[in-house]
């Protein structure tokens, strides 16, 4: 059983400079070594504006993808994170897991932050989207999503195994709400019997809204084992699968779950 080591690049995005993220991620990237998943901050490289129409890519011409493509091989390690996409006449807040082969899926974010309106400028996603990697099945998430348990219900699948090990929420999580982001990440972790690793930004948007980061990684227990607050820095921790099964094995939860 393979562990897993995963790196939250957790920085100050700049609103709406492609080039000049792409110049700070660059930064943290290159101290890192041997990690194996790299996660960044929702809309990593435009920060949450809903200037869609400017701000834009299609998938088949995606200056952000074609920038992840280059990391992940590069690195020799996949990446999630999300960046607004048009894909016909709608605008998705998307969420892209790159491989390092180049390879990507992907999961369209189905809660839209209507506080902030993004109802009316992106198109909600109507599925969920769990990719497997190293041995891994990692169900992929975006920030919004966190305040809502039932669409990320795990339960035991038709092959006796749990459907995912490892739950990613990449994020732009003000920091008035941060005690939420931190319970609703443990939660999350304990109700699931899952890793989960949360990434958010820091720093001051164009909206005035203060992020104070507090990318985590919890195990199945919602134990903490790595966390960080208002730094732009580079989290690394490595989850172990073994240990995970052993837990599942001896606190049989999720086949009760799955009963309902």
């Amino acid at each position: 059983m393979q562990d897993l080591t995963i790196s939250l690049i957790q920085i100050n995005q700049k609103w709406e400079s492609k080039e000049h993220n792409f110049s700070k991620y660059e930064f943290f990237l290159n101290s890192i070594n041997k990690s194996q998943l790299i996660v960044l901050p929702e809309m990593f490289h435009t920060g949450f504006s809903m200037n869609v129409k400017h701000l834009a890519e299609e998938m088949d011409n995606s200056i952000g993808l074609k920038w992840l493509k280059k990391w992940s091989s590069k690195k020799n390690a996949a990446f999630y994170t999300s960046l607004i996409i048009r894909d016909g006449d709608d605008f998705y807040n998307r969420g892209v897991f790159v491989f390092p082969s180049g390879r990507i899926e992907y999961y369209d974010k189905r809660k839209s932050f209507g506080m902030a309106d993004e109802h009316l400028f992106f198109k909600a996603g109507q599925k969920a989207k769990i990719v497997e990697y190293l041995g891994w099945k990692i169900n992929l998430q975006i920030c919004y999503d966190l305040r809502f348990p039932l669409i990320s219900l795990n339960s035991i699948g038709v092959d006796g195994a749990p459907n995912y090990d490892l739950m990613i929420y990449v994020a732009n999580w003000p920091e008035k709400r941060s005690s939420h982001w931190k319970s609703l990440l443990i939660s999350r972790a304990i109700e699931n019997q899952s890793f989960v690793a949360g990434v958010n930004r820091v720093g001051i948007d164009k909206n005035n809204l203060n992020h104070s980061g507090d990318s985590l990684i919890c195990d199945a227990n919602g134990e903490i084992i790595c966390s960080n607050k208002n730094e732009e820095l580079v989290l690394t921790k490595t989850i172990s699968l073994e240990t995970l099964k052993l837990l599942r094995s001896k606190l049989p939860f999720l086949k009760d779950q799955s009963s309902f």
